[in-house]
C-alpha cells in the first residue's frame, strides 16, 4: 500500500464512525448522556477541532524540518528514510480522526434541540485527543533520530540485515569460496537479448525464484547484464538468453526485474555503504571539515566489510533443483568493496591525519578478520597503497609519523605504527621507526 494511503484510511474510518456510531448511539444508548453542559461540550469540540488542523500544521513544519535537515547534514539519498517515515503519516492520521470525529460529535450535541450530550462520542473524542497528544509526543521524540550516531547506525544496521539475507557465511575450511567463472563459450551462443526501453529506471530488486523458474522452463540460462543498483536507459542490455529453443515474451522476461526510482537497501549491500561514504566524504569536504564524522562512519564501513570478509559472495550463480545452472547475476568482488568503502575517504581524507589513523585501523583489523587467504592479501595490498599515499602527501615528517600509527577513534589513543613498506613512499628526513 502506498505510504501516503496511510491517513487517507484513518480518515476514511473516522468518517464512516462518524456517519454511524452517533446514530447507533442515539437508537440504542439514548439514556446514556453526559453531564457535560451543551456550550461547555459545543466549545469543547470546537476547541479540539481547530486544534487538529494548527497540530497539523506543526506536524508538517517538523516533517520539512527533518528533510531538509537531512539531505544538507548528510545525504539527499537519505531523504526517503525521513520522508517516508511510517510513523509521520500514522499520526497525521490520527490527527485527521480527530478532527473529522470531533466535527461528527459537535453536530450531534444538542441535536433537534434535545439539550444532551452524547456520551459515548464525547469519551472517544476524549480517547482520540489522547492519541494525538502521545502521537505528537513521539513524533518530536523522532527528531532524535537526525543525531549523526543515530544516521549511521540506522543504515549500518539496513546493510548487516542485506549481508545476513543474501551471502551464505564461510569458514576457514574453505578457500575458494566463489565458484570458478562460467566463460560465455561454455554456454553456447545467445538466442536473445533483452534490451530496456523507457525512461531511466533503477534495478531495485530481482525476484531470483521467478527468473530460475523461467530458466528452467524454458530450458535455458539467463545471465543479467545489470547488477541489483543499476541504472537502465534506453537500449540498455538486461540480460541475455542462452539454450532456449524458442524466444520468451519480453514481458516475462522483464517483469521478475523489479524497477524503482531510486536504489533501495534491498538485495543491494553496496547501497549501504554508499550512504556511509556519502556521510563520510560530505563531512569532509572544506565547507564542512568535520573529520570525527568521517571516523564514525568508518566505525560502521568496517563492520559491514567484517561482515562480507566471513561470507560467500558468490550468491550471483544460482541453480535449480537439479543443480543445474540456470541463472547468472553480475555481483561485486571483494577488491569492489574494498574500493567502494575507502577510496573516496582516502581521497578526501588525505589531508586528515585522524581520517588516515582511523582507516589503517579499520585496514589491519580487517586483514585480520577475513576468512580467505586471498581477501586478506588485498587487504595489505590496500594498505600498502595508504602507506604510499602518506609517504607522498604534504604532511611534515611528524605529520606522517603519527599518520603512520593505527587509532580506532582516529585521533585518541595509538596503537601501533605500520611500516611504510611502499617502493616509493617518500622517506622523511629523520626516518620513520616501525617499531612498536
Amino acid at each position: 500500500m502506498p505510504i501516503w494511503l496511510i491517513p487517507m484510511a484513518y480518515v476514511f474510518v473516522s468518517v464512516v464512525c462518524g456517519l454511524t456510531l452517533p446514530r447507533l448511539e442515539e437508537i440504542y444508548l439514548a439514556g446514556y448522556t453526559s453531564e457535560v453542559a451543551v456550550g461547555s461540550a459545543l466549545a469543547f469540540f470546537s476547541s479540539v477541532g481547530s486544534g487538529m488542523m494548527a497540530l497539523t500544521g506543526i506536524v508538517f513544519a517538523i516533517a520539512f524540518v527533518m528533510v531538509q535537515f537531512s539531505a544538507v547534514a548528510y545525504s539527499p539519498r537519505l531523504v526517503v528514510r525521513f520522508a517516508n517515515d511510517p510513523q509521520l503519516f500514522h499520526a497525521l492520521g490520527i490527527f485527521f480522526a480527530t478532527f473529522s470525529y470531533s466535527l461528527a460529535a459537535l453536530a450531534w450535541t444538542d441535536r433537534n434541540n434535545s439539550g444532551s450530550v452524547p456520551l459515548f462520542s464525547t469519551v472517544l473524542v476524549i480517547v482520540l485527543l489522547i492519541a494525538s497528544m502521545v502521537a505528537f509526543a513521539r513524533l518530536i521524540q523522532g527528531i532524535n533520530d537526525l543525531q549523526i550516531q543515530n544516521v549511521l547506525q540506522f543504515v549500518g544496521r539496513q546493510g548487516r540485515m542485506v549481508i545476513r539475507a543474501l551471502f551464505q557465511s564461510i569458514s576457514e575450511m574453505d578457500a575458494a569460496p566463489k565458484d570458478p567463472p562460467v566463460p560465455a563459450s561454455d554456454l553456447g551462443a545467445p538466442t536473445q537479448h533483452l534490451f530496456y526501453s523507457g525512461e531511466p529506471r533503477t534495478i531495485t530488486r530481482l525476484d531470483v525464484s521467478g527468473l530460475v523458474r523461467l530458466a528452467k522452463t524454458a530450458g535455458a540460462v539467463l545471465v543479467l547484464e545489470c547488477a541489483v543498483g543499476d541504472a537502465l536507459v534506453e537500449d540498455a542490455l538486461v540480460l541475455t538468453v542462452y539454450g532456449a529453443p524458442a524466444p520468451l515474451p519480453e514481458r516475462v522476461l522483464l517483469k521478475p526485474i523489479r524497477l524503482g526510482a531510486t536504489r533501495t537497501f534491498e538485495q543491494d549491500p553496496k547501497y549501504a555503504i554508499r550512504l556511509l561514504v556519502d556521510i563520510a566524504i560530505r563531512a569532509l569536504s572544506p565547507a564542512i571539515n568535520d573529520p570525527t564524522t568521517a571516523v564514525q562512519a568508518l566505525d560502521q564501513i568496517e563492520d559491514l566489510l567484517r561482515h562480507l570478509g566471513r561470507r560467500r559472495l558468490d550468491a550471483g550463480r544460482v541453480h535449480d533443483s537439479s543443480g543445474t545452472l540456470r541463472l547468472i547475476v553480475p555481483m561485486p568482488t571483494w577488491e569492489d568493496y574494498l574500493a567502494l568503502s575507502f577510496d573516496e575517504i582516502r581521497h578526501f581524507g588525505a589531508t586528515s591525519v585522524q581520517v588516515m589513523r582511523r582507516l589503517r585501523a579499520a585496514l589491519t583489523g580487517l586483514a585480520e578478520s577475513v576468512a580467505t587467504a586471498e581477501r586478506r592479501t588485498a587487504v595489505r595490498h590496500y594498505l600498502d597503497h595508504l602507506n604510499l599515499g602518506v609517504g607522498r602527501s604534504t604532511f611534515d615528517d611528524q605529520d606522517q609519523a603519527t599518520a603512520l600509527q593505527e587509532d580506532r577513534q582516529g585521533l585518541g589513543l595509538s596503537r601501533k605504527r605500520a611500516p611504510a613498506s611502499a617502493p616509493d613512499a617518500k622517506e622523511p628526513a629523520g626516518g620513520l621507526s616501525t617499531a612498536r
